[in-house]
C-alpha cells in the first residue's frame, strides 16, 4: 500500500512563526500500521488465490478451487472492503500534510501510488457485482468489460508495489525491519493457507450397507460410494435466485415430473415395486428405474425401503432436480441406464444457511467468483448427445424381467448418431447443417436476463440468451393434467412440421400389385361406383434426429385417422374414436406393440413383464412409411368423395389412462373414464375425387403441390423399401423399384442410388453396379459418401475386398468438401465400421500363405470392431466377430468373453415366436397389424362405432 509519502519538514505560518507539521504523526502512524497489516493479510491471501488460479491454468481442466478456497476468497472480499476506509482516510490526510513538500518527485509518485490503490479497490468492488453505481452489471451484459476489469485488478497491485518502492526511495530511508516482519508474517499466513487447502466441512452421510452393489442394477454411482444428503440434491430454490428464467422453464418440464410426482410413472413403478416385493422379497431391482427417474430418494438412500412414503415425502416429488443433472461428474459409458457418476457439489460458504444476511454473502460470492460455480455445474460433456443418452438409452436387465440378462428398450442415442442429422453416412436425406447434439433441437435459446445468459444468438446480438430447460418434445399429458395449457401449446409448437402425411396415390384394385395412379395432384383419377381401390398414404419424418416415436413408444398413441365421405355420407373410416375416446383398434398405429411372455400387451408400462414386440411401426429419421387402405365405392354414390387423413398424437392411450385415474381398473373390463388427454394433429392431408364424369376439387392439404414430385416418389419408395423383403412381401420391393425409377426419370440421382440399395437387398449385384454407374453421371452428382458405401458393399460381395475396405475407410476418414460445408462427421457410424471390420476379416482369410500379413490384417479388423464397442458396447456384430477373431489368433480368454457377450445381446427367436403366436390368436386387430403386408379396410364391420 501507500505507506509514508514523505518525511520532509513542513512549515506553516502561525503568528509570524514557522510551525513544523509532520507528514505522518503519531495517530496517523497507527492508521498506517493498520493499513500495512491489512495489506499483509491481503498479500498472503492474494498469493494463495493467485497460486490456485495458476495451477488451474496449467492443469486444465482440473479444479483446485474448493470450500477453503471460497473461504479465502470471502476473506479477500472482506479484507478489501475493510481496507477502503482506512486507506482513503490515511491517503487523504497524508496528502494534505505533504502536498507542499519541496521533494516534488516523492509527492508526485505519492499521488500516483494513491491513485493506483484506488484503482485496486474500485476494480475489486466492480468484480463483486455489488450494486454500487451500476457496477453490478460489469460483465453481465459485457463479458469483455469484466475481463478487462479483472486484469486491471491483477496488474494494479503490482504497479502499486512498484510505485511504493519508488516513493520511498525518493524520500527518507526505508525501515527494512518492518518490511521484513511483514514479509515473514505474509509467508506464514500463506503457508497456513496451503496447509488448510483441503479443508471442507463434509455432510454426515452413511455408506450403503451393500457398498457399490447398492446402486445395481442401475448403472448410476456416487463418486464416494456414499449416499448424498437429499438437501444437497433439492436446491432448486437456491438456483432460482440467479436463474429465474431457467428455473421457470424447468419447473414445467417432464424432467421435473420424472418421479413419483408423475401419476403415469407412479402407476408403473408402484406395480413394479409390488411385483418385485412379492417375487424377490425386496424392491432392489426397481433401482433400475431410480437411477434416472428418482435421483433424490435413490442417492439419499430412501428408495430401497418397501414402505417408503412415495406419496407424501418431498424427496419422492423432487423429480430430476437442477443438482441431479448438474452435479454429474462423468458419463462412464454409452450403455445408457444412467451410467454416470454424481458427486455432492461443493457450494460456496453459507449455501445452506437460512440466515438472510449469510445468504446475501453467499450470493455475492457466487456473483463475484462465478467461474468456480460454472466449473462445478457445467461440464463439457453436457453439450454432447452422450450426456442425454445416459438416460435416454435403455436396456432391461435380468434382475427386472427374470428372463434374459439383457433386453433392448428405448434408444434415442443410437438412432441419433446413425441418422442424417447426426452422424449416419447411409441416410436417405441429409440436412444443410448437421445437428450438433440433442440440445440443438430440445434446448433452443431463449431471451433472458439470468446471470447465466451468456449465449449469443447470431440473429439477435442485442440480447443475451440461455438454453430453454422445458426440454420441449411431445409429452402433453403432464401439463394437461396440471391445467397448464400454455405448456401444452409449447410442446405442440415445438413438434410442428416434424412429419407430413401425403395421400400419394391410388390403385385400381384391392392388392398392392394393382396399377398405381400417382402422385395425386395434379393427376386426379375418377372413381367408379362398385369398384375397389387401394389408397396409398405416405408418412414422412422431416426434422427429426431420431426414430419416431421414441421414449415410451409402447404407450405413446400415434395413429392415422382416415375418413372417406361423399356429401354428408360417411362411407369408410379407420382411426375414429369410441365412447371413451379410445381409438379404433384396427387403426394404423405408429408405435411398438410390446408383449409379455403370455402374448398379452404391455399396456400399463409394466416393465418387469416386457418380453418381445409383436410389431414395430417406428419410423427412422428422414424416411417414409407407406400405409395401404382399401375402399370400395358404393354403387349408390354419385357425389364426389373426399378423403381426409390426420396423423394424430396422444401421449397415453385410454387403457393406460384408466389404469392411472380409474379405481381398480383392469383392461379386461369396460372403460370407466373418458380419456381427455389432448389429441394433436401432427400432420394432415385431404383430397376430393370425382365420381364418373364429375370434376374433382383438389385440396392440396399440407402444401403438397409445393413438394417436388421426385421427393414424393422417393418417400413412397423408401417406405416400401424399408418394409419389403425377399419373402412374402416382395411385392412392396417391386413397387419400390418402380418408384425409384420414376425418381431417376425426373433427373434426380436419388433414384439410381436407392435402386442400388434395393438391388443389394435382393442380391442383384449386376443391377446395383449399373444403377451406381448411372448415378455418378448425374449433375449434380450424388453424395460421395453414399456412392462409397454402396460401391463398397458391391465390391465386398464381388470379392474386391481391398477396394471395398478403402471405400469404407474413405467414409470414416476422408474429409469431403460437402461434408465440411454441412458439418457432417461419419466417423461414428458403427454400421460402416462393422462392414470395414468384416471386409478386413475376409481379407485376412485369403492370406493363408503369408502368416505375418494375415496377422496384421486380423489385428486391423480387431481394432475396427473394438472401435464399434466404444460407440455401442452392446453391438451384436462386433462381439460375435471379435469372438471369432480372437479365437483365430489364439486369444481364448478374449474369444470366450466376446462370444458370451454375443449370447447376452442375441434375441431369443424361439421364445419370441411363441409369444407372438399367442398374441395373434388373442387379438384380431394386432394380428392384422403384424402381417408382412397390411391392408386396412376402411369399411370393416363395426367401423361406425368409432367416429
Amino acid at each position: 500500500m501507500m505507506g509514508s509519502m514523505s518525511h520532509d519538514k513542513n512549515t506553516s505560518k502561525t503568528k509570524g512563526k514557522v510551525k513544523y507539521v509532520r507528514s505522518i504523526g503519531p495517530r496517523l502512524r497507527i492508521l498506517l500500521y493498520v493499513v500495512f497489516g491489512l495489506v499483509a493479510l491481503l498479500g498472503a491471501n492474494s498469493f494463495y488465490l493467485a497460486g490456485i488460479t495458476f495451477l488451474e491454468w496449467v492443469n486444465k481442466p482440473a479444479i483446485y478451487q474448493n470450500y477453503f478456497y471460497q473461504i479465502m476468497f470471502l476473506a479477500h472480499l472482506v479484507l478489501g472492503l475493510v481496507l477502503i476506509i482506512p486507506y482513503l482516510i490515511f491517503g487523504i490526510l497524508h496528502m494534505k500534510n505533504s502536498s507542499n513538500r519541496p521533494n516534488r518527485n516523492a509527492v508526485r509518485v505519492g499521488y500516483a501510488l494513491f491513485a493506483a490503490g484506488i484503482i485496486v479497490l474500485v476494480s475489486g468492488v466492480a468484480l463483486t457485482r455489488i450494486d454500487i453505481f451500476g457496477l453490478k452489471n460489469v460483465g453481465l451484459k459485457n463479458p469483455e468489460a469484466r475481463s478487462i476489469t479483472y486484469w486491471i485488478h491483477i496488474i494494479s497491485p503490482v504497479l502499486a508495489v512498484w510505485l511504493y518502492v519508488i516513493h520511498r526511495l525518493a524520500g527518507p530511508r526505508m525501515k527494512w525491519k518492518l518490511g521484513i516482519r511483514l514479509g515473514i508474517g505474509t509467508a506464514v499466513l500463506l503457508g497456513s493457507a496451503i496447509l488448510f487447502h483441503g479443508f471442507h466441512p463434509k455432510s454426515e452421510v452413511e455408506k450403503p450397507s451393500e457398498g457399490e452393489r447398492y446402486f445395481e442394477p442401475s448403472l448410476a454411482r456416487t463418486s464416494t460410494g456414499e449416499f448424498i444428503p437429499e438437501k444437497s440434491l433439492m436446491m432448486d430454490q437456491y438456483c432460482l435466485k440467479c436463474h429465474k428464467d431457467i428455473h421457470q422453464s424447468w419447473e414445467h418440464s417432464s424432467h421435473h415430473f420424472s418421479s413419483f410426482n408423475n401419476p403415469f410413472y407412479l402407476l408403473s413403478v408402484k406395480e413394479t415395486r409390488e411385483v418385485l416385493l412379492n417375487r424377490d422379497g425386496n424392491v432392489k431391482a426397481s433401482r433400475w428405474c431410480a437411477g434416472c427417474h428418482d435421483p433424490v430418494p435413490f442417492f439419499s438412500g430412501k428408495f430401497d425401503d418397501p414402505d417408503y412414503d412415495i406419496i407424501n415425502d418431498k424427496a419422492a416429488h423432487a423429480g430430476i432436480t437442477c443438482t441431479a443433472c448438474h452435479a454429474i461428474t462423468s458419463i462412464d459409458s454409452v450403455k445408457g441406464n444412467g451410467d454416470y457418476t454424481i458427486s455432492e457439489p461443493i457450494h460456496y460458504p453459507f449455501a445452506y444457511s437460512t440466515n438472510k444476511f449469510l445468504q446475501y454473502i453467499n450470493n455475492q460470492l457466487v456473483k463475484a467468483k462465478p467461474a468456480f460455480h460454472n466449473r462445478m455445474f457445467l461440464k463439457d460433456f453436457m453439450k454432447t448427445e452422450e450426456y442425454c443418452g445416459t438416460c435416454h438409452k435403455v436396456s432391461l436387465p435380468g434382475e427386472v424381467t427374470h428372463y434374459k440378462e439383457w433386453l433392448r428398450g428405448q434408444n434415442h442415442y443410437d438412432s441419433f448418431i446413425l441418422s442424417g442429422p447426426g452422424h449416419g453416412a447411409r441416410s436417405f436425406y441429409f440436412p444443410k447443417k448437421a445437428s450438433e447434439n440433442c440440445n440443438t433441437c430440445h434446448m433452443p435459446l431463449q431471451k433472458s436476463n439470468d446471470l447465466a445468459a451468456d449465449f449469443i444468438n447470431p440473429d439477435d446480438k442485442k440480447n443475451r440468451f440461455v438454453h430453454d430447460h422445458l426440454f420441449a418434445s411431445a409429452n402433453t399429458a403432464l401439463p394437461h393434467i396440471r391445467g397448464k395449457t400454455d405448456i401444452v401449446k409449447a410442446h405442440e409448437e415445438f413438434s410442428k412440421d416434424s412429419l407430413r402425411v401425403d395421400i400419394f396415390g391410388i390403385k385400381n384394385g384391392d392388392n398392392i400389385s394393382a396399377d398405381l395412379v400417382a402422385p395425386l395432384r395434379p393427376k386426379t383419377p375418377t372413381l367408379e361406383p362398385g369398384k375397389t381401390y387401394l389408397i396409398e398414404i405416405v408418412i414422412r419424418t422431416l426434422r427429426l434426429g431420431h426414430i419416431f416415436p421414441q421414449g415410451t413408444s409402447d404407450s405413446n398413441e400415434i395413429w392415422l385417422d382416415i375418413k372417406a365421405e361423399s356429401g354428408d355420407t360417411l362411407i369408410g373410416q379407420s382411426g375414429g374414436l369410441g365412447e371413451f375416446n379410445e381409438v379404433d383398434p384396427f387403426a394404423h398405429f405408429a408405435n411398438v406393440y410390446m408383449l409379455d411372455q403370455n402374448g398379452d400387451r404391455i399396456d400399463r408400462r409394466n416393465a418387469q413383464d416386457i418380453f418381445t414386440p409383436l410389431y414395430n411401426n417406428q419410423i427412422p429419421p428422414g424416411t417414409g412409411f407407406v400405409v395401404h387402405y382399401k375402399l370400395k365405392i358404393p354403387d349408390t354414390i354419385s357425389e364426389p368423395i373426399t378423403i381426409n387423413v390426420d396423423l394424430n398424437y396422444r401421449k397415453f392411450d385410454t387403457i393406460y389412462f384408466n389404469y392411472v385415474f380409474a379405481k381398480d381398473y383392469d383392461s379386461s373390463e369396460k372403460f370407466q373414464l373418458v380419456n381427455d388427454l389432448p389429441i394433436r394433429k401432427i400432420a394432415s392431408d385431404s383430397m376430393t375425387f370425382a365420381i364418373d364424369d364429375q370434376n374433382a376439387s383438389n385440396t392440396p392439404g399440407q402444401d403438397h403441390a409445393e413438394i417436388p414430385k421426385w421427393e414424393r416418389w422417393n418417400d413412397y419408395g423408401i417406405g416400401l423399401l424399408l418394409r419389403g423383403n425377399k419373402g412374402s412381401n416382395r411385392g412392396e420391393l417391386i413397387q419400390a423399384e418402380k418408384a425409384f425409377q420414376e425418381v431417376e426419370k425426373l433427373g434426380r440421382p436419388d433414384g439410381p442410388v436407392n435402386l442400388a440399395r434395393l438391388y443389394l437387398k435382393e442380391g442383384r449385384l449386376s443391377d446395383a453396379v449399373e444403377a451406381l454407374n448411372r448415378a455418378v453421371d448425374f449433375s449434380p452428382p450424388p453424395h460421395q459418401w453414399l456412392i462409397a458405401w454402396l460401391s463398397g458393399l458391391v465390391n465386398k460381395q464381388n470379392g474386391n475386398l481391398e477396394l471395398a475396405a478403402n471405400q469404407f475407410k474413405s467414409i470414416l476418414e476422408d474429409d469431403y468438401p460437402e461434408m465440411r460445408e454441412r458439418e457432417l462427421d461419419f466417423s461414428r457410424d458403427y454400421v460402416v465400421i462393422n462392414e470395414l471390420g468384416l471386409t478386413l476379416f475376409e481379407q485376412a482369410k485369403r492370406e493363408r500363405k503369408n502368416a505375418e500379413k494375415q496377422k496384421q490384417i486380423l489385428n486391423q479388423a480387431i481394432s475396427r470392431f473394438e472401435d464399434v464397442l466404444v460407440i455401442d458396447p452392446e453391438n451384436l456384430t462386433a462381439h460375435y466377430n471379435l469372438g471369432l477373431l480372437h479365437a483365430r489368433i489364439g486369444n481364448t480368454k478374449k474369444s470366450e468373453y466376446h462370444l458370451s457377450q454375443h449370447s447376452v445381446y442375441k434375441s431369443d427367436d424361439n421364445a419370441r415366436d411363441s409369444a407372438v403366436n399367442k398374441a395373434r390368436t388373442k387379438n384380431q386387430a394386432a394380428n392384422l397389424a403384424s402381417q408382412a403386408i397390411v391392408i386396412y379396410d376402411l369399411q370393416r364391420k363395426g367401423f361406425r362405432e368409432y367416429q
